[in-house]
């Protein structure tokens, strides 16, 4: 159907109106005068330049370049602007007063019957705040990335010294330092390269750790107790706890055979962090004569402000550990 005169002169009322009104800043050029002028800015175009519409109006828009505005980005523009097509490009701009942003600038050409430009529009869009949160975003990141990582390095040195001091064996030290580093090396890691995580929870850590070290997986495995988001400085601990205290399970204790079963449970108090381990099924229980993993994940626990007591009870293992949050 066939626009009336006065459906399009009213169409073209209501898109005035919109343009000038619209909070998005916008200007429109005429490529068909000398040096494509600026003939019309609305008035979020100009409080986002400080220019007033008199010192718009008949200019070229590269006046708000300055010395900092990259060739590239000029380049960027007039490129899509002998292409006829429409696109985005970061920018950098000036006010006025002289002061910089960055101006994400959508532009292209409105084409006429004959394929010709008649105007060319410019929408901008000040993001230096966003840009600048991003940056510090990044910086905190990785400032967040050297420490987890100074952390890591100096608990595998704390493990390795300790380890090498207690294991006679060299074909026992290997394995033993194999198990502890690669528990302790997964569970930040995972932290480390999915962020979107955020923060390891304990339900997700004490499950991906003890279903793989129990030979039946999930059925000898219990846990219980609200998830709690652990602290960066609770993750070596905790970790190095339970790696200890699976692989002796696996072992000498409540998972070494099919009807053994652990189970974990935990609760908040305060500042603390409880947690029980409890073995059942397994092999009768005697109290081992060598203690060098209970010692090393002792000595750890204390230098984080923790403590860990075990119980040999006949009926299997029961071991309690409280970490400070």
């Amino acid at each position: 159907m066939l626009l009336t005169e006065w459906s399009l002169s009213s169409g073209r009322e209501i898109a005035d109106i919109i343009i000038r009104n619209a909070r998005l800043p916008l200007c429109i050029t005429d490529p068909n005068l000398p040096d494509n002028p600026i003939i019309f800015a609305n008035p979020a175009f100009c409080e986002l330049t400080g220019y007033p519409l008199d010192e718009v109006t008949g200019r070229n828009c590269r006046f708000l370049q300055g010395p900092d505005t990259t060739p590239e980005s000029v380049a960027a523009v007039r490129e899509l602007l002998s292409g006829q097509t429409v696109g985005t490009v970061e920018i950098l701009n000036y006010r006025k007063d002289g002061s910089a942003f960055l101006n994400a600038l959508q532009t292209g050409s409105v084409l006429g019957a004959d394929g010709k430009a008649e105007y060319i529009f410019g929408s901008q869009l000040g993001i230096s705040a966003k840009r600048a949160a991003e940056r510090r975003a990044l910086v905190l990141a990785d400032r967040e990335l050297q420490n987890r990582l100074g952390n890591i390095v100096n608990v595998m040195s704390v493990v390795i010294r300790m380890t090498a001091q207690e294991e006679c064996n060299s074909s026992e030290l290997g394995k033993t330092l194999t198990g502890r580093l690669e528990a302790l090396g997964k569970a930040h890691i995972d932290s480390i390269v999915q962020p979107a995580r955020g923060r390891p929870g304990l339900h997700a850590l004490a499950e991906q750790l003890l279903t793989v070290y129990a030979p039946l997986g999930s059925r000898q495995v219990s846990l219980s107790g609200a998830d709690f988001t652990l602290p960066e400085h609770l993750v070596s601990p905790l970790t190095l706890v339970l790696h200890e205290l699976a692989a002796n399970a696996v072992k000498h204790g409540g998972v070494s055979c099919a009807g053994g079963k652990v189970r974990l449970s935990w609760s908040a108090e305060g500042a603390d962090l409880l947690l029980t381990w409890q073995e059942t099924g397994g092999p009768a229980v005697t109290v081992p004569k060598r203690r060098h993993g209970s010692a090393i994940i002792r000595k750890l626990m204390a230098a984080s402000g923790g403590r860990l007591e075990f119980d040999w009870q006949p009926s299997g293992l029961v071991a309690t550990a409280a970490f400070t949050a």
